[in-house]
């Protein structure tokens, strides 16, 4: 098996592709869309998103110190393109993309209605990286679409058809292969 050695870069794929919505008082709101977005701790709740200086909503979030993560959907694929390869400097994106503003309950910004999960977060901290700046955020409240509850109380969210981004393409994931735990459950003997 023959090995090719590249020069360092990102290839740590797939990763979730999600649309942050953010805004000011009194101006439009605007969304970009992430793939550069993951979990930072758990207690407390964190996250943490990576945004060029240059966008457009870099300002936004800077400012404001919130945004909220939207978990993205297969019926959402289309309008996360947009999000990402559209300025809101030029068009307004939950117009344009027939998106819904979601009232926040911790925050001032939005989030997308259409989303069948929304993160709430507040700045804590933003670290300039490079070509990135990363801005570290504690999750201030969850909003879940109740159509994905089952009859237990459960949120079935891996049911939505959720879309990561790996290599310069979508996808919806595939297969589930186990539950965290499975290598390690024992298995019932068959006496």
């Amino acid at each position: 098996m023959g090995k090719q050695y590249w020069k360092p870069g990102n290839m740590l794929y797939p990763v979730p592709a999600v649309m942050v919505s953010c805004g000011r008082p009194g101006e439009r709101a605007n969304i970009i869309t992430v793939a550069w977005a993951g979990t930072v701790c758990s207690e407390p709740a964190m996250v943490s998103i990576s945004v060029r200086p240059e966008r457009y909503s870099y300002d936004i979030i800077r400012d404001t110190g919130e945004f909220v993560i939207n978990l993205v959907t297969k019926e959402l694929a289309y309008a996360t393109d947009y999000c990402g390869v559209k300025s809101g400097r030029d068009v307004d994106k939950y117009q344009n993309m027939h998106l819904t503003p979601l009232p926040s309950r911790h925050i001032a910004a939005p989030g997308i209605a259409e989303s069948p999960l929304n993160l709430e977060c507040k700045v804590e901290e933003v670290r300039p990286l490079g070509s990135h700046h990363m801005f570290l955020a504690r999750v201030a409240g969850v909003t879940v679409e109740e159509a994905w509850m089952n009859e237990s109380g459960k949120f079935c969210l891996n049911e939505t058809e959720l879309v990561t981004y790996s290599h310069g393409e979508y996808f919806t994931l595939g297969e589930k292969l186990g539950k965290f735990g499975f290598s390690v459950k024992k298995r019932k003997s068959k006496d």
